[in-house]
């Protein structure tokens, strides 16, 4: 547990839940949280994102990007199809 009482992993499947939140009312799609083995986190695109050609920039750039801004511990966000 942390200071504010969740532990790292409830605070990571938060941040992406936002992050899905956005993708969803903006753009139809989603990100849905796998995975996190204490270096990489394992997502999975859903909705409109399943797809689209812009889905790697999007995991890459911007879910990465900001997972990374709140947890420097993660080396890498990927995207898995099950």
């Amino acid at each position: 547990m942390t200071e504010n009482g969740f532990t790292t992993l409830e605070q990571l499947k938060g941040l992406i839940e936002q992050l899905s939140a956005y993708i969803a009312n903006y753009h139809g799609g989603e990100v849905e949280f796998v995975s996190f083995d204490g270096k990489v986190v394992q997502v999975r695109m859903g909705g409109a994102c399943t797809d689209c050609p812009h889905s790697k920039v999007t995991i890459k750039g911007w879910v990465e990007g900001t997972v990374r801004q709140f947890f420097p511990e993660v080396e890498s966000v990927i995207a898995v199809e099950e």
